[in-house]
């Protein structure tokens, strides 16, 4: 670009000015009149988050952060995130920002404090725009690996989950509730948790609900909370999820396995904006996001009522399908170096090496387990149990992740790709399905020496937690050689999901 198209573009751009002070913004308006910069305010981040996204949108943005507001910077990061490119100018008062590095680390690319001359401003602005046109973001996470929360990741290479990320940061822009659904294990919690941390109520708390796991007296306060009276102690107050999360997100997880009684009292909520907590009278005004989400066809829950069809046309409005891992095989290599990464830290064992043969063959695999079945394959691959040929034990691997920085991919898949050996076949597909088979069995027992633990060794409960029969459960008890009281011996257990998220 020449320097007279550059004075050109600068003096035609667009700018958006957001604030809510009537006499600031005459001030703005008069030194917009006196220049060729096309300028439109508006008085709240709603509607600028609209003209952000609309099709000709700003070149560059204005906020005008109120006095006091603690939310402003929160905003800040959320504007930025609608537009990667977009610089944002924030105005605030003398005292309100502790440090300016928090500013630029949230995205802004000027900060000003009032007072402050129209001269100052257009300065700020002309330089920003300048820079503006030589400098160039990535639209994507580096390597499709994004961290989305304490040791919670956001792994996607494949057009499937690019598309997923891009419907995550659509929908979390409004405050309606979502459904996500999906097999078991291919990642609806992280979804949920991705659609939070994308909302402005992402500074405030996540909580995931398993519907399935409570009955539903317990499901009801676990919820609401609850309040109790007696005649002789004095009142006790539960709080619920929905008041301990407020401003946040409240994830209900197997949605469908919710009583139909308490069904009715989140469908009242969810119109009302507030609940009566169980022993009291007394409303309860709410502010939280519900998402939910399910791996059973709730549709077929609807027809055999077991799921109150006004409620599902409400957590249906808007939907997101969550895709198996055999529909993104081009995220296998990406989830087989993170995790592998992540296990060999846990459990203090050394990375081990991996062919490319090892990675075709997992590709190859359908995963009916989806993450779950892969974390489990990985971290018993990771303590040796299948041994790789020793020409295939070389230091590429370990010199790799030497390079690392940590909280981000540990071995950067460009490299991977390119540097790792192909001398032999690794794990080949007939004996991973062996493999996957033995993990698989493994699984399947824990659950079930769980699920007896649970129930006291009540095997008919123990079936209904599983959702599985009485009669396969007893094959089952016989088949692992399991004692119905639940005190077999528990071996290989996975502990709870952290990077990634399997759900």
């Amino acid at each position: 670009m020449t320097q007279l198209s550059l004075e050109r573009a600068i003096e035609t751009a667009r700018l958006l000015f957001v604030s809510r002070d009537p006499g600031f913004v005459r001030a703005i308006w008069s030194m917009g009149e006196s220049s060729s910069w096309q300028l439109e305010i508006v008085g709240n981040v709603w509607e600028a988050m609209e003209r952000v996204q609309s099709g000709v949108g700003p070149d560059l943005l204005l906020l005008d952060l109120p006095q006091g507001d603690p939310d402003g910077l929160h905003i800040l990061r959320w504007l930025r995130r609608l537009r990667l490119g977009l610089p944002i100018i924030l105005i605030g008062h003398p005292g309100d920002i502790r440090s300016p590095q928090d500013v630029f680390r949230l995205g802004a690319r000027d900060y000003l404090v009032r007072p402050l001359d129209t001269r100052q401003l257009a300065a700020a602005i002309r330089s920003n725009l300048s820079r503006t046109r030589a400098a160039v973001e990535p639209d994507q996470p580096l390597d499709g690996v994004e961290l989305i929360g304490k040791d919670t990741f956001f792994i996607g290479v494949s057009p499937a989950m690019r598309k997923l990320r891009a419907q995550a940061a659509s929908l979390a822009l409004a405050n309606f509730p979502v459904l996500i659904l999906g097999e078991g294990g291919s990642g609806k919690e992280t979804t949920a948790r991705l659609l939070h941390e994308f909302s402005l109520r992402s500074e405030f708390e996540f909580s995931k609900i398993n519907c399935a796991a409570l009955p539903g007296d317990l499901l009801e306060q676990e919820l609401f909370g609850y309040e109790q009276v007696g005649t002789h102690k004095a009142a006790r107050t539960s709080l619920g999820k929905f008041e301990l999360c407020a401003k946040g997100t409240v994830l209900l997880d197997e949605v469908t396995e919710i009583p139909l009684s308490v069904q009715a009292n989140l469908m009242r909520m969810l119109r009302e904006k507030r609940f009566a907590r169980p022993g009291s009278a007394t409303a309860v005004e709410v502010d939280v996001r519900l998402i939910a989400s399910s791996t059973r066809d709730i549709e077929r829950a609807v027809s055999d009522r077991r799921f109150r069809e006004d409620l599902y046309y409400l957590l249906s409005a808007y939907s997101i399908h969550v895709p198996p891992l055999r529909e993104r095989r081009e995220d296998i290599l990406p989830l087989f170096v993170h995790f592998m990464n992540q296990y060999a830290r846990e459990s203090r064992l050394p990375v081990r090496d991996i062919s490319r043969a090892t990675v075709e063959a997992c590709q190859a695999y359908s995963w009916p387990g989806n993450l779950r079945e892969f974390q489990l394959f990985i971290k018993r691959y990771l303590g040796g149990e299948w041994e790789t040929s020793l020409e295939e034990k070389r230091s590429t691997w370990a010199h790799l992740v030497s390079d690392a920085a940590p909280n981000h991919l540990e071995v950067s898949q460009r490299r991977l790709k390119s540097e790792l050996p192909y001398r032999g076949p690794g794990i080949g597909p007939s004996s991973l399905r062996s493999l996957v088979q033995s993990v698989k069995s493994e699984a399947e027992k824990n659950a079930i020496v769980e699920a007896l633990k649970k129930t006291g060794g009540n095997r008919k409960a123990a079936a209904h937690l599983l959702k599985v029969s009485y009669r396969t459960l007893l094959y089952k008890i016989e088949q692992y050689h399991l004692r119905s009281s639940g005190s077999a011996t528990l071996s290989g257990r996975s502990g709870p999901n952290g990077a990634g998220g399997s759900d």
